[in-house]
């Protein structure tokens, strides 16, 4: 059992005793778990040619926060479950259903938006600051574009991401939200915010404005390496494995690079990505690579700078990846200055 210990309370976890709690949670949560301009539609309506697939997903979320939006049908789920022939066989199902009646996904929004007129206000706002006539036409585009769904879990199993992987050829992310609580029945969540680590985005809801980069901009993934691992594998084996990529951007990965840590603490050599691929049942992937790693910069961590050391994977486009001098240019909200010679040869 997970536990958590803050300023002396003793948080245990607790199961969510079904499907429906769980929502009531994401409910509770969802500012939280979601990020700014990003609106969750707690509707189910049945979506489907009749005669044909018809099915209910747990909801929707109407992604604003970039500069091009997106759609993502929810999937609500506990861990008992087996994420292939539950799981995935639902996604399976969505995606047919969606595809088969995109007009009636619109109308299910349309009606779902006129419940909720705090987000079709900012529907109406993001489709006047963009290339969109109208809330209509926001939505029209919303669902002819490509197919994209969202698990919501309890626990992932760790099979749970290649399985989606294997069998799909469009987005699907998972988010986990566990629940833990004390004597005193005070609830607490654990999450990793939607899409944090690939925009990296602050846990803050007061951003109003696009954010500087959108899951459809990425082509880039840096690494954290230590110097063992960087030598024998980065260098000599030309991949990367053990790597949590993000569904969202995994299919247009075009470019890895290492970011060395201490002592050197600077991202040194990049490479052209061959294919990405599960690597065994971790959940995790192995990026191979299309030449052996090619050295640049070297783009170094900035003592006392906006941007930390990168722990985990990060997210970028190959543009700024070449024309930045630091990582707070790198991963930072404003574009990097022009590319200098060392840089761009």
């Amino acid at each position: 059992m997970s536990v958590v210990w803050l300023a002396g309370e003793t948080y245990r976890r607790v199961d969510y005793e079904s499907e429906a709690d769980l929502e009531t949670s994401i409910l509770e949560v969802q500012h939280r778990l979601f990020g700014p301009n990003r609106f969750y539609l707690d509707v189910k309506s049945k979506i489907g040619t009749k005669g044909s697939i018809q099915n209910i997903p747990d909801g929707y979320l109407l992604d604003l926060s970039g500069l091009k939006p997106r759609l993502y049908v929810v999937e609500n789920e506990l861990e008992i479950h087996d994420p292939l022939r539950h799981i995935a066989v639902q996604i399976l199902q969505f995606s047919l259903s969606f595809e088969g009646e995109r007009l009636g996904v619109k109308k299910v929004l349309v009606r779902a938006l006129e419940k909720r007129p705090e987000i079709r206000k900012a529907c109406e706002e993001f489709a006047a600051r963009g290339q969109f006539r109208n809330v209509d036409h926001l939505l029209e585009h919303l669902v002819e574009s490509p197919f994209a769904a969202l698990v919501i879990i309890d626990a992932i199993p760790e099979n749970l991401e290649n399985v989606l992987h294997k069998k799909f050829n469009f987005d699907v992310e998972v988010l986990e939200l566990v629940r833990y609580e004390n004597k005193g029945g005070v609830r607490a969540y654990g999450f990793e915010p939607f899409l944090e680590q690939v925009l990296g985005e602050p846990l803050s809801s007061d951003r109003s404005g696009p954010a500087s980069l959108t899951p459809d901009d990425i082509d880039t993934i840096v690494v954290p390496a230590r110097v063992e691992g960087f030598q024998e594998v980065f260098l000599g084996e030309h991949r990367w494995y053990t790597v949590r990529i993000h569904g969202s951007v995994r299919p247009q990965i075009k470019y890895i690079a290492a970011y060395q840590v201490v002592p050197i603490q600077a991202i040194t050599h990049f490479a052209r990505v061959k294919s990405i691929e599960p690597w065994q049942d971790s959940g995790k992937f192995v990026v191979n690579f299309d030449e052996p790693a090619k050295p640049i910069g070297p783009i170094p961590l900035v003592r006392g700078g906006t941007i930390k050391a990168p722990m985990a994977p990060r997210y970028t486009i190959y543009e700024r990846l070449i024309k930045a001098k630091n990582l707070d240019e790198l991963f930072g909200v404003e574009p990097p200055k022009k590319a200098d010679a060392a840089h761009s040869s």
